[in-house]
């Protein structure tokens, strides 16, 4: 199994900044992808930000897109998302994303955190 690990949420006024971490750990042979999701009651759940193995290839949420910043230290197995000038519409429950190998046989498989929540006060 995977186990992810959220950290960094917290209240903050619109226009602050939040760094968000998350670390994986389990029985991982590689990692595909990282990222972060996001979960607000009523809404389906929203891309922010993923990156690739190598950091080849990172997609960014429209709505996030120069505000956010995500990045990966493979070596210690974390994803970051560095997200500045909060507004209001970015309260939400921020939740890890790995896609894993967890050897070189089987296909890649998704797992997720139980999120962090980052509330913005206007």
């Amino acid at each position: 199994q995977v186990r992810l690990v959220e950290s960094g949420g917290g209240l903050v006024q619109s226009g602050e900044s939040l760094r968000l971490s998350c670390e994986a750990s389990g029985t991982i042979w590689s990692i595909v992808r990282m990222g972060w999701y996001r979960q607000t009651p009523g809404l389906q759940r929203e891309l922010v930000a993923v990156v690739t193995t190598g950091s080849t290839d990172i997609q960014y949420s429209d709505s996030v897109r120069g505000r956010f910043t995500v990045s990966r230290d493979d070596a210690k197995r974390m994803v970051y998302l560095q997200m500045n000038d909060l507004r209001p519409g970015d309260t939400s429950n921020y939740r890890c994303y790995v896609r894993v190998r967890q050897n070189a046989y089987s296909p890649p498989n998704d797992y997720w955190g139980q999120g962090t929540q980052v509330t913005v006060s206007s």
